[in-house]
């Protein structure tokens, strides 16, 4: 509102100050006309001007009384044209003489011509008069002109006026609508329109939908409001509010109450059949009391309720304890089993259980089987005349079995002595079932998410009353909590047998092109079914390498499946180009999660994390970073043959929640070393302890210089305690490589922008000698942007490194650790669109930190063309601006 008055005034003072200057443009020009004309006409009818024009010297005459007319009238001339045209007088001396351009045929014919033209000084206003002797002849014209400019108009000095007045009328609103808003937000406590709304909306609702009568009076006995269900309770009318107490039907000691104000606390009041229950409080106003609050409850209501709420108590424990003691393992048989001993004997003297084949197989059930396996028979005594377990049953369609199973829902056979379609099923069988005492069954199928998985059937001997409604109501509840943990048992029986698929699947297929390591490996799973090991090789900017090896505690598909999502967020924290440390804290992090919002896996055992090693090689320096969080200790074969387990500091395994910081020892390898990393499956067994696995492996490799990653991995295997497969064993075998350094070029760059010619000529050098003149043009316009902003925006030291790898990797290193952000420039900025045209001419492009600063490089690909800058043709210009 604030804005939309301002707007009007803003459009109003517009409006009149345009106004002002239509009249005064229009004042102007009249007033210029109406001075020239009657200059012109004033003139011309002069004594002796006739005369003087028609004289032997007309311009010696007419010329002084002309200026000193021209002076008088302030107009800008006052000329005076014989019948040809001629000017006899004019301002100035040199146009005398000369030809006017004034439209004569019309003066000659006695016409007054007034005109507008643009003159020198700007628009002006011209006006000729005929000049005519005593017999009307006209002899000549006068004409006379004035700058528009040169006139004052009423209408423009009144414009400051206005102005001011707009000025004022901007300030009075601003200064209104600042107070009207400060006021409307004091008196709403800072809440706008929508969140008034919206407090309105919500306090309706609940006011009209809570199950207490609510009634507000005031100090005047009369009622302020009512709330649907106090209207209900007390039957007060609908136009209740404004109303006197004592103008209503209340009851005299509920009306006393409301009027009196005291205050009360649950007390109880008879109207009619009904039990009321009121308090009544007094409310606090700004200032002062100014109402009462009383609410009014019907406990009427409330003792039916517990009444139907103590009927079903019996039930509600039955269905609470086959909640908790129903599938508390993820076995068929046994969750079973559970069912039979949640109900025996508090709800039935037997049951029996009958699943679906697939069910037992942990398959996929369709709802067509016609045949089922007795799974569990359950009773107050052994050997009744029931079919045992392991039999396998076809249920005939008259059976309640068979009904259960069409139509979904529990069946009652209240009297089984009465019950033929039953007896159809096996004649004898049900004689002597009849005989042995069970008089009554409930079948229930067991159904989850659609599906019929089989039938639990509820027998009764010892009771003497039968099954009824109630009871299998309640039978239907127990079935259905049961067939979702059956199902669920089903499912993870068919879960586990996919682990090992699942496991193999999350390992690495192949291995990435990189020409830091020579890599091979090995992943053996247990016997006892698929855990949590896995690796990895990730390549990382700079021709880097990460080597990583984790353990998932635990087997089967839980542990398969947090085992892949711990190699995703390694390869997704690797993307980021962290430090080891930090990237096993946040994988702690990330396993503490995990447990927290997972709690127990499939086997009821809880997840207490993992471990991992994550090391990182650069073959430009030969230096290898290295932390590990509860894994065993990497091996390192150095290219003389000796063998040694490097010292690594060991942190606490990930996921337990120690806080202890992780450290990262960096050491350095000679080309030729072999890297052995490993889980602890290869070392570990039944039969030897982690001191002997790690005694066999130097064994196994000391001593064997030159071998390869392959062999290495040959020779390990059958000689580790650990590879029995009675656990997971993952082995990853790393030799190291140096780049060559004729293919590594570096410069230090000083403080000065007339340096990033001197490295894009260095770098253009470089790159030929390296047979890369295809990409020198794009790899000049990376770096001169790269080294323009380390040094512009940096500290020293500035340092570029290339290297020719399997790409072309340009590396600016800078002593800040501020990272650059790729923006959108606006097409009046005056930069931010160096960083994406570097993004759009390499491949890829980063940020990574070191001790000293931070290194900002890019990726070329050496595959194909290199790629082409943007736009037309930009070479001369983005190389002009970048050559300081």
């Amino acid at each position: 509102m604030f804005l939309l008055q301002l707007a009007v005034v803003l459009l109003l003072a517009a409006g009149a100050v345009l106004l002002l200057l239509l009249m005064a443009r229009q004042e102007k020009a009249q007033e210029a006309r109406s001075r020239s004309l009657a200059l012109a006409e004033g003139f011309a009818d002069a004594p002796g001007t006739a005369a003087a024009i028609e004289s032997a010297h007309p311009t010696a005459i007419l010329q002084p009384r002309a200026e000193k007319a021209r002076e008088g009238a302030d107009v800008d001339f006052v000329v005076v044209l014989n019948r040809r045209g001629t000017r006899l007088t004019h301002p100035l001396s040199n146009r005398i003489g000369k030809r006017s351009s004034a439209r004569l045929p019309l003066l000659l014919r006695g016409r007054t011509v007034v005109e507008k033209r643009t003159g020198s000084l700007g628009p002006q206003v011209r006006a000729y008069v005929p000049v005519r002797r005593a017999d009307g002849v006209v002899v000549g014209a006068v004409g006379a002109g004035i700058t528009i400019a040169r006139i004052n108009s009423a209408a423009a000095q009144r414009l400051p006026l206005v102005l001011t007045a707009t000025g004022g009328a901007v300030l009075l609103t601003v200064g209104g609508g600042a107070l009207l808003s400060r006021r409307l937000l004091r008196q709403t406590h800072g809440l706008g329109p929508a969140e008034i709304t919206r407090l309105y909306d919500h306090h309706d609702a609940v006011l009209h939908s809570v199950r207490e009568g609510v009634l507000i009076v005031d100090t005047d006995g009369k009622f302020l409001l009512a709330n649907d269900e106090a209207r209900r309770i007390l039957d007060l009318p609908a136009d209740t509010e404004g109303r006197a107490v004592a103008r209503t039907d209340l009851p005299p000691e509920i009306a006393e109450l409301l009027v009196s104000g005291r205050e009360a606390t649950d007390e109880f009041h008879r109207v009619g059949d009904r039990t009321l229950v009121i308090s009544q409080r007094p409310t606090e106003g700004a200032t002062a009391r100014r109402s009462r609050v009383a609410t009014v409850r019907d406990t009427t209501e409330l003792r039916a309720a517990s009444a139907r709420a103590e009927t079903a108590r019996h039930r509600l424990e039955i269905l609470h304890d086959a909640g908790t003691r129903i599938g508390t393992t993820l076995e068929v048989p046994r969750t079973a089993r559970e069912l039979a001993e949640a109900t025996v004997p508090r709800f039935a003297d037997f049951v029996t259980v009958d699943l679906a084949e697939p069910v037992l197989r942990g398959e996929e059930v369709h709802g067509t089987e016609q045949e089922l396996r007795r799974v569990c028979l359950a009773g107050i005594r052994e050997h009744p005349p029931l079919y045992p377990e392991g039999e396998l049953i076809r249920p005939v369609p008259s059976t309640p079995q068979a009904q259960g199973m069409i139509t979904g829902r529990a069946v009652l056979e209240p009297d089984l002595a009465d019950a033929p379609g039953w007896h159809a099923q096996a004649p004898e069988r049900a004689r002597r079932i009849v005989e042995d005492g069970i008089h009554s069954l409930i079948t229930a199928p067991l159904r989850a998410r659609g599906v019929l998985l089989g039938i639990a059937t509820f027998w009764r001997s010892e009771r003497p009353d039968p099954f009824d409604e109630e009871d299998r109501a309640l039978a239907e509840e127990i079935t259905a909590r049961a067939a979702v943990s059956l199902d669920n048992a089903r499912r993870y029986t068919r879960e586990h047998a996919m682990a090992v698929t699942l496991q193999r699947s999350l390992m690495p297929r192949h291995l990435p092109v990189q020409e830091a390591v020579d890599v091979a490996y090995r992943y053996l799973p247990a016997e006892a079914g698929a855990g949590g090991d896995w690796f990895d090789v990730i390549p990382l900017p700079g021709s880097r390498v990460a080597l990583v090896v984790g353990d998932v505690v635990g087997h089967g598909l839980h542990a398969a499946a947090t085992m892949g999502r711990l190699r995703t967020a390694v390869h997704n924290f690797s993307a980021l180009d962290l430090p080891p440390e930090d990237i096993l804290s946040h994988l702690d992090e990330l396993v503490t999660r995990m447990d927290q919002e997972h709690g127990t896996n499939g086997d009821g055992l809880d997840i207490t994390g993992a471990t991992c090693l994550y090391a990182v090689y650069d073959p430009v320096t030969g230096d290898c970073a290295m932390a590990r969080a509860g894994h065993p200790p990497a091996g390192l074969a150095l290219p003389d043959g000796r063998f040694e387990f490097p010292d690594v500091p060991v942190s606490p395994p990930l996921g337990t929640g120690s806080g202890l910081p992780i450290e990262t020892a960096v050491l350095r390898l000679p080309a030729g070393s072999r890297l052995i990393l490993y889980t602890d499956g290869l070392i570990e067994s039944r039969d030897h302890d982690i001191d002997t696995g790690l005694a066999r492996l130097r064994d196994a490799v000391a001593g064997r210089p030159g071998i390869s990653a392959q062999e290495t991995c040959e020779a390990l295997l059958p000689a580790m305690p650990g590879a029995r497969h009675q656990d997971d064993i993952a082995l990853l075998v790393a030799r190291t490589e140096r780049l060559d350094p004729d293919r590594i070029a570096e410069w230090d760059v000083p403080s000065d922008s007339a340096a990033v010619g001197t490295v894009r000529a260095a770098c253009a050098r470089t790159l030929r000698d390296w047979g890369l003149e295809e990409i020198v043009f794009t790899t000049e316009l990376i770096l001169s942007e790269l080294v323009t902003n380390a040094i512009r925006y940096a500290g020293q030291p500035v340092t570029v490194r290339l290297i020719h790898s399997t790409s072309l990797i340009c590396e600016v290193f800078d002593g800040s650790a501020t990272s650059p952000h790729l923006r959108r420039a606006l097409l009046t900025d005056e930069g931010g669109r160096g960083l994406f045209l570097v993004a759009q001419l390499a491949d890829r492009w980063g940020t990574r930190y070191t001790a000293e600063g931070k290194v900002i490089w890019t990726e070329q690909s050496l595959q194909g063309p290199a790629a082409a800058p943007l736009g037309p043709d930009p070479a001369g210009v983005l190389l002009e601006q970048w050559d300081l």
